[in-house]
């Protein structure tokens, strides 16, 4: 039989001896149990199926619809300095350096080392080194040694796939983080403006309640008074002045949130000046499709790219149960004697190379631990992405519904307010004429600014609605441009060698 046939025979061999010890340490069926959920199966409420019939995505610089320069400014200023966003931007280089760590194990490893030893023999002639007792020589050695993963079952090419995907998905957590922070100082900058409007009102309430006691004072200066209608117009004037206290505080902390969030001082949040909102259209619906309504939502592109992730995770535990082939080599001078450069001549030199294979044969369980460790890792992200996919859709219904019941609130609210003042303007003409006494005006003055209030209150809620909207629609930010395909989620089989094995039956 010819040589070239014994060494191919030899080679097979070999190989066919190490994947039978491999199969020693079968999978025992180990594999993830979940699915990930399709958006499109869940059933949409009337709410988004009513909102979906003009198609247009959020802008990416969505808060410019408030018409409010100042807001622009303090979120581009929160952008470039937050410490939030700057963490984010940390956490983004972070996966990609690790995931250039991890690409770099499927390159060639080249290493080189050097020692130069000054070396004493001793004198022993029965223990000692013979010719070299009692004499000093250098012992000195210089190598280049080389490496390079075959990668034959892959373990190395799926590790640098899912460090990229953790890349990608930390990319997506920074554009939540983004989202989050820019959805925080629009909630903030509405309640800035809604205490300033609030204070107007305790403002107003408190001049008019100070021209009712000078009223009040002339009355019964001219002998159609009484002193009980002068004590009632003094008593609400300390509520008045404490609650206009209280308003001027809440402005106070709103501004140092406002700085905080931004990543300055408080210093910088007092300069800022009263909100200047105003919200004339409606936000529109992208489309009735749940997938699409969802797809650009940073928290859901983030999820995904850790299932993807999860999924080559499965892969490299698969490969453990493989022999891993390398191949090695080295080059280098050796020399025991001679002078210090002498182990440099070509006569030192020395080279070797081959293959080194390590297979697993027994690992008292490591192996099915480490991927079940992995299987469970995927399950747990296809919850976490199916569980951010329903609150995500109950999210855009929330905010549609909120939106729908604040745009109608708001002509209550407005028809209510002008009730209110309708009726405290006869009040009043009515005391001022003697026709009725000041516990009448004082109930309509109560009814006035209470409706004032709820009228601010709707409107800054709906104000409100209109930012959560666009969050739950992903900002404007695009993040769905950069997702996994569809096959990169789905859970990877067991390798057909590993399936010959797995069972549970079968002996370690």
């Amino acid at each position: 039989m010819p040589r070239r046939i014994i060494r191919a025979l030899n080679a097979l061999s070999a190989c066919a001896f190490s994947l039978t010890l491999s199969g020693c340490i079968g999978t025992w069926g180990i594999a993830p149990q979940s699915k990930t959920l399709q958006a499109n199966t869940l059933t949409t409420d009337a709410a988004i199926r009513e909102a979906a019939r003009d198609a247009h995505w959020p802008d990416q610089q969505w808060w410019r619809a408030y018409g409010d320069p100042q807001l622009d400014r303090w979120i581009a200023l929160a952008v470039q300095d937050s410490p939030s966003m700057a963490m984010a931007a940390a956490r983004v280089r972070e996966a990609k350096a690790m995931a250039g760590v991890v690409e770099s194990a499927e390159k060639l490893q080249v290493n080189g080392q050097s020692t130069l030893k000054r070396h004493n023999w001793p004198e022993d002639q029965f223990y000692g080194p013979g010719a070299l007792s009692g004499s000093n020589t250098w012992d000195n050695n210089a190598a280049l040694g080389f490496s390079y993963a075959l990668d034959l079952w892959g373990r190395e090419r799926n590790a640098s796939e899912q460090a990229v995907d953790m890349a990608h998905m930390s990319v997506a957590q920074a554009r939540q983080a983004q989202l989050e922070l820019q959805n925080n100082i629009v909630k903030v900058y509405i309640q800035l403006s809604l205490h300033f409007a609030q204070r107007d009102i305790v403002k107003a309430e408190l001049e008019q309640q100070e021209q009712i006691l000078a009223l009040a004072e002339r009355r019964l200066a001219g002998g159609i008074g009484t002193h009980f209608e002068v004590s009632q117009a003094q008593t609400p004037l300390p509520e008045t002045h404490r609650q206009l206290d209280a308003m001027n505080e809440e402005i106070a902390l709103a501004r140092n949130q406002l700085a905080a969030l931004a990543g300055k001082g408080p210093g910088e949040g007092a300069q800022l000046q009263r909100p200047q909102l105003a919200l004339g259209t409606a936000l529109k619906l992208p489309s009735a499709l749940p997938a699409e309504l969802v797809g650009q939502r940073p928290d859901v592109v983030a999820s995904r790219w850790q299932v993807a992730a999860q999924a080559r995770g499965i892969d490299v535990a698969h490969a453990g149960f493989f022999p891993n082939v390398d191949l090695v080599g080295g080059l280098g001078f050796m020399a025991t004697g001679g002078g210090a450069l002498e182990f440099l001549t070509g006569r030192k030199f020395n080279y070797n190379v081959g293959p080194a294979i390590s297979l697993p044969v027994f690992d008292g369980g490591r192996l099915r631990s480490q991927l079940g460790v992995a299987s469970a890792g995927y399950d747990i992200a296809v919850a976490r992405y199916n569980q951010t996919v329903v609150e995500a859709l109950k999210g855009i219904s929330d905010q549609l519904t909120r939106r729908e019941s604040m745009h109608e609130q708001q002509h209550f609210a407005a028809e209510s307010v002008a009730s209110a003042q309708k009726t405290y303007d006869i009040a009043m003409i009515a005391f001022q004429r003697g026709l009725t006494d000041y516990l009448n005006v004082l109930n309509a003055q109560t009814m006035l600014f209470r409706q004032q209030q709820i009228q601010q209150q709707v409107q800054a809620a709906r104000l409100s609605a209109h930012a959560e909207l666009v969050t739950a629609l992903g900002g404007g930010l695009g993040a769905g441009h950069d997702v996994p395909e569809a096959d990169r989620q789905q859970a990877p089989k067991t390798p057909a060698t590993l399936a010959i094995f797995d069972k549970p039956g079968h002996a370690e």
